[in-house]
């Protein structure tokens, strides 16, 4: 997908830098995703997620707070209500270039601070919550120690995920007053909350706190033993999928017109994780797939191959064609099931006459139906060779390949 640089005026005017994942495809929808304490757009959690979204259609600003990562401004003199503030600036930014938000998606307080702001901006039909506190003033353990020295001189220089940030006076005193019930009781939008029970940083008892508080709809998906910041490539994937498959239940996504002499819609393929094999695959506007190897070939295994969904269009069209021929006949047919194993075999085997090797589809068809005669079922034999994919593949295919500007 994609992905473009710009900058937009945050609360008090200072330039935030941002990232905006846009779909390869049509834009159906518009994101907001927050960061959180402390860390910045470009974890590996955002970028996941911002990536799987922008492959359903679904376009992602991630931005880095005010005085954070490389944005504008002092850190020292923001606060949760700040963070706040910032999410409307970018929601403001995102609508004026013709692209509203309707969904909010927040990493711990970055996940009470989406929840504030969809009390406050319209159009929000979805929050997501990822590690996030009950109470915003839970961050102030990070930095018990130097409390004093806030309240005495203002601000005090503490170390956080190994380098110093300043932290004001200003902070302490606001995220005091954010405890979130009250927001969540009256919230009208649909609510995910994603946490690990295991979370060392912000406890699993907070998640169930936002979710009790709130209304339905409401969801929890337990994020089991990751870690708060979803470091594991495995674990930002499974939350990147829940939150994309939750979200698309949610937002009105327009299906847009198929491309002329497609009507099945384009597919899409865009690399997920570079250091592996992982593809994003989306066919049309809805259905989103993944690709993978197997371990034992460098891969994570958390999708099927190319070669096994090769398989699974042989065998998905030879099902339907089979179908289709009994439904129109009018044959008791109950259920049909196909296995479909691909390996490379000598031409000669095949009684081919070369030593070549070529690619075998070994496909087995199992019919039921308890009233299905011989002859049907021979007939029905012979329709599964007549499958469009099969003729494909059996046929010289051309594939015109060209570079995009």
């Amino acid at each position: 997908m994609p992905v473009q640089r710009i900058t937009f005026p945050g609360h008090d005017g200072s330039q935030l830098e941002a990232r905006l994942d846009m779909p390869n495809g049509p834009h159906l929808a518009t994101a907001l995703f927050a960061h959180c304490f402390t860390c910045g757009k470009d974890i590996p959690a955002a970028r996941r997620i911002a990536a799987h979204l922008a492959a359903m259609g679904i376009a992602v600003l991630r931005f880095d707070f005010t005085g954070l990562g490389h944005s504008e401004g002092e850190f020292a003199n923001t606060s949760f209500s700040t963070n706040v503030d910032d999410l409307i600036a970018a929601a403001t930014w995102a609508t004026q270039q013709g692209m509203p938000p309707s969904l909010l998606i927040g990493h711990s307080l970055g996940g009470a601070a989406v929840i504030k702001a969809a009390s406050l901006l319209s159009g929000i039909k979805a929050v997501a919550t990822i590690g996030a506190p009950f109470d915003p003033a839970h961050v102030v353990h990070h930095f018990q120690d130097a409390l004093p020295e806030i309240t005495r001189d203002g601000a005090a220089q503490v170390q956080l995920g190994g380098r110093p940030i300043t932290i004001g006076k200003s902070f302490i005193e606001d995220t005091g007053n954010g405890v979130l019930g009250d927001i969540l009781s009256n919230l009208k939008t649909a609510l995910l909350v994603l946490h690990a029970p295991l979370d060392q940083v912000v406890s699993v008892d907070s998640a169930a706190q936002i979710f009790m508080a709130a209304k339905h709809p409401k969801s929890y998906v337990s994020l089991d033993d990751a870690d708060h910041l979803i470091s594991r490539p495995e674990d930002a994937e499974y939350a990147a999928s829940v939150i994309a498959a939750w979200g698309a239940r949610y937002i009105e996504r327009p299906l847009p017109a198929p491309p002329i002499a497609t009507p099945e819609g384009i597919v899409r393929v865009s690399e997920a994780d570079p250091d592996g094999f992982l593809q994003d695959i989306t066919s049309g506007s809805h259905m989103h797939l993944r690709a993978d190897e197997p371990l034992a070939y460098g891969g994570t295994n958390m999708g099927m191959s190319p070669y096994g969904f090769l398989s699974a269009s042989l065998g998905a069209c030879t099902s339907m064609t089979i179908r289709m021929y009994a439904r129109r006949k009018g044959w008791p047919l109950d259920h049909v099931s196909v296995e479909v194993c691909h390996e490379k075999v000598h031409a000669q085997d095949a009684a081919m006459g070369t030593g070549e090797k070529i690619d075998a589809f070994n496909r087995v068809i199992t019919l039921t139906g308890d009233d299905l005669l011989e002859e049907h079922r021979a007939r029905l034999l012979e329709i599964a060779d007549r499958c469009p994919v099969h003729r494909t593949l059996e046929r010289t295919s051309h594939v015109n390949t060209r570079l995009k500007p």
